[in-house]
């Protein structure tokens, strides 16, 4: 069983960096694409941030430029490195692994998610 474990959250103010972290169990990282995603209350939850498998990095837009997906496959960690921050980036950030296999015509999927962390940012 793959266990997600965020770290890393708190209270920022506006324009201030946070570094988020997740640690994963066994050899997910770099054999899992890793994602970031956030939720507020009465929101769907949204993508933030992915590394592919093969090390491609995709942003929604608005964290585009302001924050940082990276990976430590030695450390079996992923990261999000926030900054400039608003106060609409305030959320509940998840770290997710997520695996797509075709085994004789059949697709397994295969998604984790970590319990998640808060960031506030607020004056």
């Amino acid at each position: 069983q793959v266990q997600l474990e965020e770290s890393g959250g708190g209270l920022a103010q506006p324009g201030g960096s946070l570094r988020l972290s997740c640690a994963a169990s066994g050899r997910v990282v770099g054999n899992y694409d890793m994602a970031w995603y956030r939720q507020t209350p009465g929101k769907q939850r949204e993508l933030v941030a992915i590394i592919t498998v093969g090390g491609t990095t995709n942003y929604s837009d608005s964290v585009k430029d302001r924050f940082t997906i990276s990976r430590s496959t030695a450390k079996s960690t992923v990261y999000l490195q926030m900054s400039s921050l608003k106060p609409e980036d305030t959320a509940v950030y998840y770290c997710n692994a997520n695996l797509r296999v075709r085994r004789a015509g059949i697709l397994n999927e295969y998604d984790y998610w970590g319990q998640g962390t808060q960031v506030t940012v607020s004056s």
